[in-house]
């Protein structure tokens, strides 16, 4: 993999086409959970791989390029996010038409919405740990922040989480 990252610095096209394949469901998975809808997903996949490809000159180290275009790829989505703000959301009672063949389980859902009280800083080092299973410090260096503030981050969006799901028992 070193290899090819070292390949699609020099520009190498097919080179930077294998590396990005090789991390594309991942890609699509963290934007899914971010944008919340296939279609966005896709979108932040494609914008991802365009800015990955321009930029792939400045990855530092080959050996990090998965967490490298992991961070793109949340980036493309909060970018996204931000723009959506000013559309007008669909009505509740249209919700029906929309195709729901990709339901998750219940669980799944709750997952789902447990982890979007949480802020980006707190949801982006939730998935990082949790969803990917990099250690604390590894977050520390991808995040570029030090080690006692993503420590303070994960507690504190654990702690949201606990606290929803003690609300969420209270009312079954």
């Amino acid at each position: 993999m070193i290899e090819l990252v070292h390949k699609a610095q020099e520009g190498d096209e097919e080179a930077f086409l294998s590396i990005f394949q090789e991390y594309e469901i991942d890609l699509y998975r963290i934007a899914f959970v971010y944008v919340k809808n296939k279609d966005d997903a896709l979108d932040v996949v494609q914008e991802t791989a365009y800015r990955s490809f321009k930029k792939i000159g400045t990855l530092r180290n080959p050996v990090h390029i998965k967490t490298w275009l992991i961070k793109i790829a949340i980036s493309c989505a909060t970018d996204l996010l931000r723009k959506q703000k000013k559309v007008v959301h669909l009505h509740p009672e249209y919700l029906h038409l929309i195709d729901s063949a990709e339901q998750d389980i219940p669980l799944s859902l709750s997952l789902k919405d447990l982890i979007e009280t949480l802020n980006e800083s707190e949801k982006s080092i939730i998935l990082w740990k949790f969803y990917y299973g990099y250690t604390l410090q590894e977050i520390s260096e991808i995040e570029e922040s030090p080690l006692g503030t993503v420590k303070s981050v994960l507690y504190r969006a654990l702690a949201k989480l606990r606290k929803q799901i003690r609300r969420a028992d209270m009312y079954e």
